[in-house]
């Protein structure tokens, strides 16, 4: 698309082609026999680098401060994403970590549509070997509802990312597809324990904080049977979350209609049943099929 170009661009091209060209060639003394012209060349040679120049400056006039931008959010996230592909590669293969980094990405993504959705600002994914990735968010739900709603985004989008995948997997009889599947399944119904900071947490409160007993309960269960640290760290953190929301309350937060504690708590029970329902799927086949 043609922009049209005002008169401080246009005197940046002239003055950019200019300098390209070099010196002006210097007028001859009076009584003198002039020089034979320039090469045709080099004045198309100077003509092709000014234009060349200009059009650089110009684009980098427009869009230097976006390109900042995108290049900072995607060094992070990238970066990360790479580190955490290399560690989970030293364990299962570079094509299971490959594959698994993705899912997760997938499901930040959803936690992303709709946070801009909603209209809050959070900063871009950031991933943490073994531990998964997080968006810190630059901006307060208005309400218990919104909160649960950015939480449920992500399982949602997860889960049906995992669910295809696993599709795929058993149609083409692809040992890695369909054990990829099944570990977005189990990495999604781990996330919707109701318990914060996991995404069920953060959406039981907005349908009933009792679920966060039982999630807690759930929690040292499955501590004491795996002895996971990442889950010892997830409790940890839960406990002086829920002391904090309940120290320092933030007035109408959670004064939700009843109407809409009933559809996050139906969304939330059918996606922690289909969870649950094609978890056993794949479990016999092993990760290093990746490999």
């Amino acid at each position: 698309m043609n922009e049209p170009i005002d008169e401080a661009t246009r005197r940046r091209m002239e003055n950019l082609r200019a300098v390209l060209a070099g010196p002006p060639a210097a007028a001859p003394p009076a009584g003198d026999r002039p020089g034979p012209p320039p090469h045709p060349s080099h004045r198309a040679r100077n003509s092709a680098l000014g234009a060349l120049g200009a059009g650089l400056v110009f684009l980098a006039g427009k869009l230097k401060f976006l390109g900042l931008l995108a290049g900072v959010l995607k060094l992070k996230t990238l970066g990360t994403m790479l580190l955490s592909i290399v560690l989970y590669a030293t364990q299962w293969g570079w094509a299971f970590a490959a594959g698994f980094v993705l899912l997760i990405f997938v499901h930040e993504l959803g936690h992303v549509v709709v946070l801009r959705r909603e209209g809050i600002p959070a900063g871009a994914p950031v991933f943490i070997p073994f531990l998964g990735a997080f968006i810190a968010m630059r901006g307060r739900p208005r309400n218990a509802y919104v909160e649960a709603k950015v939480a449920i985004g992500g399982p949602i989008a997860g889960s049906l990312a995992a669910w295809a995948v696993l599709v795929a997997g058993l149609t083409l009889d692809h040992p890695l597809l369909v054990t990829l599947g099944h570990a977005g399944i189990l990495l999604n119904l781990f996330n919707l324990i109701p318990v914060s900071p996991l995404d069920g947490g953060r959406i039981a409160g907005a349908f009933s904080r009792a679920f966060w007993i039982a999630g807690y309960a759930l929690g040292v269960v499955a501590l004491v049977v795996t002895r996971s640290p990442m889950l010892l760290l997830v409790l940890g953190i839960g406990l002086f979350t829920l002391w904090q929301r309940w120290r320092h309350p933030v007035p109408g937060y959670d004064a939700i209609p009843r109407g809409r504690r009933l559809a996050i708590g139906l969304a939330y029970a059918a996606l922690v049943v289909a969870l649950a329902v094609t978890l056993p799927i794949g479990v016999t086949v092993h990760p290093d099929a990746g490999r």
